[in-house]
């Protein structure tokens, strides 16, 4: 088998000869920590890892971009408004006005380059005429959001046995970047005719990506970005992820089925509890990282909800950390339990942070390695 035939046999639930190996990635502080402790410079952290424990490189997990960007087009012109007390204050391509330390650049505000605070201060949208401005941005139609060889880009990860991935974000995710999560979640009460116009907006936006996408290839896997959950709870309630988001979902996924795409995944922080249930409903079948930290605990969910749901990463990132035999409890409680019933491809419960050693990694992967047969 190659990655993509494997990975699509493990989360849908079939028979694969093996578990692909996907440990999670690495942040810039994470890689400098590594550097210090036995990482060469310049090099591929996983192939180098792979390497050093004599697995195979068809061991790991390949994903292939498709390119489809569902951006705003134009973006706004990036600003520094101020530069004090250490930070900037900086309008981002985004058009929201945010702050950060001055050891980073604009760069770090949209992209996970590391772990860093930022700090919000205005959004674009916060009256319906800011509204009536930003839609202008997002039309579907533009030839530049998607590549000019989308076939050929389609039959290189064919050939490569690559995943043929891409992301979008979710409504929520894409609503709290227009309005800000405190702003968004007081319309939800105040002005819901206003949050379920912006919601049906990017339903049919996303739909319209999603339907030129489709009939040009077959995707494997979709990503909907969605981080929409705190440590214990999700940051709306159930009732109205329903209302408005939800009813887009439901216009997505027939279009990623009848499209051909085999995995729709829901990336989502924090507690999920609430959540996994309308995504079933909705037709997901696969979610991540899964935060044991925030409470999520994947074997009930397994018993909740049975072959349902697949899952990504699910382990504890600060037993990755710690290491020894509290790790290896950890890992020999849910991994093998997962690997028989399938579903399952292990990894950190998010962006792997700089207090997991470079020896504690190479530590992790022998062990998943080991239990899914590259070892």
């Amino acid at each position: 088998m190659n990655t993509r035939e494997r990975y699509l046999q493990t989360i849908l639930f079939q028979n694969p000869d093996r578990i692909p190996l996907n440990p999670g990635g690495p942040r810039e502080s994470t890689l400098a920590a590594w550097h210090q402790q036995g990482l060469p410079e310049g090099t591929d952290y996983l192939a180098f890892a792979l390497n050093e424990l004599g697995i195979s490189q068809e061991a790991r997990l390949r994903w292939h971009g498709i390119g489809c960007t569902s951006k705003m087009i134009p973006e706004f012109e990036p600003q520094v408004l101020a530069h004090e007390n250490g930070h900037y204050i900086i309008r981002d391509w985004m058009g929201a006005v945010t702050e950060i330390s001055d050891r980073y650049d604009e760069s770090y505000l949209r992209t996970a380059k590391d772990f860093v605070t930022r700090r919000w201060h205005r959004f674009p949208v916060e009256t319906r005429a800011d509204w009536a401005e930003m839609k202008l941005r997002y039309q579907a139609q533009d030839p530049a959001r998607l590549p000019e060889d989308l076939a050929g880009k389609a039959q290189h990860a064919r050939h490569d046995g690559a995943v043929l991935t891409e992301t979008f974000n979710g409504v929520f995710w894409q609503l709290r970047e227009w309005c800000g999560l405190e702003n968004l979640c007081i319309m939800m009460i105040e002005d819901p005719d206003f949050v379920w116009e912006m919601a049906e907006f990017w339903g049919d936006y996303i739909l319209s990506l999603i339907l030129q996408l489709t009939t040009r290839i077959s995707p494997d896997r979709i990503i909907i970005s969605e981080d929409m959950a705190y440590k214990a709870h999700s940051m709306i309630s159930p009732a109205m992820t329903r209302q408005f988001i939800l009813p887009q979902y439901q216009k997505w996924l027939p279009a990623l089925r009848n499209g051909g795409c085999s995995v729709v995944e829901l990336d989502s922080d924090g507690c999920v509890d609430e959540l996994i249930p309308i995504w079933i409903e909705a037709g997901i079948n696969c979610c991540s990282p899964i935060e044991v930290a925030a409470y999520c605990d994947i074997l009930e969910y397994r018993r909740l909800y049975g072959r349902k749901m697949a899952y990504m990463q699910g382990i504890d990132k600060r037993l990755i950390a710690q290491g020894g035999q509290a790790l290896t409890s950890h890992i020999q409680e849910i991994v093998p339990v997962l690997f028989q019933d399938g579903g399952y491809i292990p990894g950190c419960d998010h962006g792997v942070p700089p207090d997991i050693s470079w020896q504690n990694y190479l530590a992790f992967i022998r062990q998943l390695a080991e239990l899914s047969g590259w070892l």
